[in-house]
């Protein structure tokens, strides 16, 4: 598997069941329906969806929400067997390049407290801790960290 091309698109209608296949493997108690996906993509004009794709295969996909001037990213998932390979900061970075096309100036999602990987992928990447959303997931009740970047310097270089 080393040296596999991986490739970033918008997300289809098409490509939900491979989606979901990798939401059920990386959220197993609590994965988002099929419904709420084609939703998301057919009836929601502030969402942005974009897969991470090996050899014509799913293995992730990040979504945001556009709401006025900041990028709320509402769910990001790489297949258990492709991660530590760059592909979930890939899609953090095709996320941010979609946010400042659409004039984001900044960008916030909520994670799991227990969640120290994903936390420390978000800290890298330029996010800050700044609250907690108290019994955030339904599933078991768990908080949430509030963490945001700020995206002044990335727009004063992308060059449009």
């Amino acid at each position: 598997m080393a040296g596999q091309t991986v490739t970033y698109r918008s997300m289809q209608v098409e490509d939900i069941p491979q989606v979901h296949l990798v939401e059920r493997k990386s959220f197993p108690t609590n994965p988002w329906s099929k419904s709420i996906f084609l939703s998301e993509l057919t009836r929601n004009d502030a969402a942005i969806y974009i897969v991470a794709v090996v050899e014509e295969r799913i293995v992730g996909y990040a979504g945001m929400w556009i709401i006025l001037d900041e990028g709320h990213i509402t769910n990001i998932a790489v297949d258990p067997s492709y991660r530590r390979r760059g592909i979930g900061q890939g899609l953090m970075g095709e996320l941010t390049r979609l946010a400042l096309q659409r004039g984001a100036v900044a960008m916030t999602l909520e994670v799991r407290v227990s969640n120290a990987e994903a936390q420390r992928l978000y800290t890298k990447l330029g996010f800050e801790p700044r609250g907690i959303r108290k019994e955030y997931y339904q599933d078991n009740k768990e908080d949430a960290l509030i963490m945001w970047r700020e995206l002044g310097e990335e727009r004063t270089n992308t060059g449009n």
